[in-house]
């Protein structure tokens, strides 16, 4: 199955996504999702000017080779630009070759290990009623697990309170965004929120909460120990993990389950973090990490140590991803929880897809390939809009923070 001819498609049906279009002599064609929020021409130039013209005439059943290639060819290896346009590749190749067997990709992965994936949801609100209002109306929709983000006092803006309730975009302009940041407030608002919202829901609803990186390690390690009555199913994001031994200083202070890992781009990035057991669950992506086939490497690694999967799904991520890394989910032993933010009707329209929804999980579907394709004239209605994600600065001197 020689690849004929392969193409870039940039659209922006509520917000920017690039998509990989592969087709071949067999007449079958591939996708993959190639976005990263915020710099997404970086990627969508790097496939066509240097990653495209290398995949014309491959045989396109070479998944490991050509992934490989493209890795150690590059000779400037890793990076978000560089693994995002492998995964798109990657992707897009799994696509065909479970097309071309005519089964759902789970089925060429090993078959499934569950009979649904679980997912969560995001439930914010500006202030504390609301968010619990919110959690309230995941659950009542089959949620079992909840993301809750609140409005702090005192604070304008803050990471995961949008202005709708399903739908929440960060990428909101034309130039960053600039949001003021208060630990202290952060840290005195956030353990009354989750009292609420767990007194609210009762002891059976798994909750989750994304720190977004704002924290220093004894900072986190502050909020870890205080949301320990909470039962928390994770707290994402914890501290920057640039400094993978920072998590030691957390793990000694608290059992609040950690995850982390959305922002990476290889196995190298979570190696240490696994090994150590300083994780309980690594939220790298099928887009950024590289594809499928580095996402099984990692998930490999994390299951020696009993660290669970735990794939960061917000919009940022198109139709494409989520039903990549749903198949992946269905199959993966060490399988957590997936995360689901649902996309608006238009970009739903532009990616038609097999994956559903009810009580709470996900299933792919039992279309062949990865099950979402791209409507390609309705694409074309919604040219790229740039849009970049905020930033944070300290509210007391403007010193520019996490965001």
């Amino acid at each position: 199955m020689k690849i004929t001819n392969a193409r870039i498609i940039v659209c922006s049906p509520g917000r920017n996504f690039v998509t990989l279009k592969i087709e071949t002599d067999e007449g079958l064609t591939g996708i993959g999702d190639a976005t990263l929020n915020g710099r997404e021409l970086s990627v969508a130039a790097y496939l066509t000017e240097h990653v495209i013209p290398c995949l014309i005439g491959r045989d396109a059943h070479q998944i490991e080779d050509i992934w490989q290639y493209l890795y150690k060819g590059a000779y400037w290896r890793r990076g978000p630009v560089t693994m995002t346009a492998i995964a798109a590749v990657d992707t897009a190749l799994w696509d065909l070759k479970a097309k071309a067997a005519n089964m759902p990709l789970y089925q060429l992965l090993g078959g499934k290990s569950r009979t649904g994936v679980m997912v969560y949801g995001h439930a914010n609100g500006r202030d504390i009623e609301e968010t619990v209002d919110e959690v309230l109306r995941y659950k009542e929709d089959g949620y079992l697990a909840i993301r809750a983000q609140s409005g702090v006092p005192g604070l304008e803006k803050v990471y995961g309170v949008g202005g709708g309730t399903m739908f929440y975009e960060p990428a909101d302009a034309d130039l960053p965004g600039e949001h003021d940041w208060s630990t202290a407030k952060y840290l005195e608002h956030t353990p009354k929120l989750f009292e609420a919202v767990r007194s609210a829901v009762g002891p059976d609803t798994h909750l989750l909460h994304d720190v977004h990186h704002r924290l220093t390690p004894i900072e986190a390690a502050r909020l870890g120990k205080a949301l320990e009555p909470c039962r928390m199913f994770w707290i994402e994001d914890a501290t920057p993990a640039e400094n993978q031994e920072a998590f030691k200083l957390i793990r000694q202070h608290t059992t609040t389950p950690l995850a982390v890992g959305e922002v990476f781009n290889s196995i190298w990035d979570c190696k240490d973090l696994i090994q150590n057991q300083l994780i309980d669950f690594i939220r790298t992506t099928v887009v950024h990490a590289g594809g499928i086939t580095q996402l099984r490497r990692i998930a490999d690694l994390a299951s020696l140590y009993q660290v669970r999967t735990g794939c960061h799904g917000a919009t940022d991520l198109s139709p494409v991803c989520m039903g990549a890394a749903l198949h992946f989910d269905l199959w993966v032993p060490n399988f957590g929880v997936q995360e689901y933010m649902r996309h608006t009707d238009e970009t739903d329209a532009v990616f038609p897809h097999s994956y559903t929804f009810a009580n709470g999980m996900l299933h792919p579907g039992e279309a062949p390939g990865h099950g979402v394709d791209i409507d390609e004239a309705l694409a074309a209605k919604y040219p790229y809009q740039r849009a970049y994600l905020p930033v944070n600065r300290l509210q007391h001197d403007g010193t520019l923070w996490n965001w």
